[in-house]
C-alpha cells in the first residue's frame, strides 16, 4: 500500500447518490480526486472534477491514478473494479455492500494475479488522519498520531477512533476491512502493513462475532507481528446460535483445529489471550491499554 496526500484518486460512481455526497467531503479533507467515472455522464464536471464514461478515458486524460473508490450499485461493482484494474489501478476501495459472493470470488482472483489491494466491500474505506480520506469515515473523529486502527465494523471504527482522540491518542491510520461475507483484504494483510508503517507504534484490532478472522489474526500476530497489539471483540451479549449483524458477522465456520466454538466472542477472546494480546472488554478501556503499551501515563480517576 502506498498512500500519501499526493496520491491521485478516482471516484467510480461519482454521479451516484453516495459518490455525489462524499466526493466533496473527501476533497475538503485534502484528498486529490483527479477524475470521476459515471457511464452516461462523460464530459460533465461535478464538484470541479472532470467526469468520464470509462476508466481508461480518465487515465488517458489525467495520467496514472493510484486509487479508485467505488460507489456503484452492488451488481455493477465487479465490472467497475475489473475496469479499474485493467486501467492499471491497483488500490481499490469498495464502499458498496451486498456484492454477490461469486462476483467477489472473481474479483479476488484477478486482484491476486495483478497484486491489487482491495478494501471492502461494505467498508467506509481508509483514513490517514491529517493526510488523506478515501471513503466515508467521519473525519472529525480522527486526529494524527501513533495508533493504527483496523476493524471489521465501520461504526466501531469511528467509535474507537473517537475514544482514542478524546484520550489524546491520535491515529496513524484507520481502516475497516469490511462487513460482507467475502472480503478483499484480511486482518493479517493490514497487520503486516501497519507493522511496517513508520508512523504506527501500536495497533488496535477491532473484531466481532462470526467467522474465524480474529482467531487467524491472533495466530498471525503471535507469529509475525513485532509491534504491540490491543484487541477488542464486539458481540459478547449476542444470544448463542442466533444470527445477527451484517453479513461478515454471520459466517458459521467450523474449522476443527480452531475448535467447535469458532465464531463466538469467547473463542476470539481466548485466541487473543493465548497469543498474549491484551483484550479490552469495553471500547472505553482501549485508550488505557494503548497508553500502557506505549508506556504513557494514564490519568488517575478522581473517584
Amino acid at each position: 500500500m502506498n498512500l500519501t496526500p499526493h496520491s491521485k484518486v478516482l471516484v467510480q460512481g461519482i454521479a451516484a447518490s453516495l459518490g455525489f455526497v462524499y466526493t466533496p467531503l473527501m476533497q475538503a479533507y485534502g484528498t486529490q480526486i483527479v477524475a470521476g467515472v459515471s457511464p452516461g455522464s462523460g464530459g460533465k464536471s461535478l464538484h470541479g472534477i472532470p467526469v468520464f464514461d470509462l476508466v481508461e478515458e480518465a487515465v488517458a486524460s489525467v495520467g496514472d491514478i493510484d486509487v479508485s473508490i467505488i460507489f456503484v450499485q452492488p451488481y455493477a461493482a465487479l465490472d467497475a473494479a475489473l475496469e479499474a484494474i485493467a486501467a492499471g489501478i491497483h488500490q481499490i476501495v469498495l464502499i458498496v455492500e451486498g456484492i454477490p459472493p461469486l462476483d467477489m470470488v472473481k474479483l479476488l482472483q484477478t486482484a491476486e494475479l495483478t497484486e491489487t489491494l482491495v478494501v471492502g466491500p461494505n467498508s467506509p474505506g481508509i483514513i490517514i488522519p491529517g493526510q488523506i480520506l478515501l471513503g466515508i469515515h467521519p473525519s472529525e473523529f480522527y486526529t494524527p498520531g501513533p495508533v493504527g486502527l483496523i476493524s471489521r465494523s465501520g461504526t466501531l471504527t469511528y467509535e474507537i477512533a473517537w475514544e482514542l482522540t478524546q484520550a489524546g491518542l491520535g491515529q496513524s491510520m484507520g481502516v475497516c476491512i469490511g462487513g460482507d461475507a467475502i472480503l478483499g483484504s484480511s486482518f493479517p494483510q493490514w497487520l503486516e502493513i501497519l507493522d511496517e508503517d513508520d508512523a504506527t507504534e501500536v495497533i488496535v484490532l477491532v473484531g466481532e462475532i462470526g467467522g474465524d478472522s480474529e482467531e487467524a489474526a491472533a495466530h498471525y500476530i503471535a507469529e509475525a507481528i513485532d509491534k504491540p497489539v490491543i484487541a477488542y471483540v464486539a458481540g459478547h451479549t449476542a444470544p448463542k446460535g442466533r444470527r445477527i449483524g451484517h453479513a461478515g458477522a454471520i459466517i458459521a465456520s467450523q474449522i476443527s483445529e480452531l475448535g467447535t466454538e469458532i465464531g463466538t466472542a469467547a473463542s476470539k477472546v481466548a485466541a487473543f489471550e493465548r497469543a498474549k494480546i491484551p483484550v479490552a472488554h469495553h471500547p472505553s478501556q482501549i485508550p488505557t491499554l494503548v497508553k500502557k503499551a506505549l508506556r504513557l501515563p494514564s490519568k488517575r480517576s478522581s473517584a
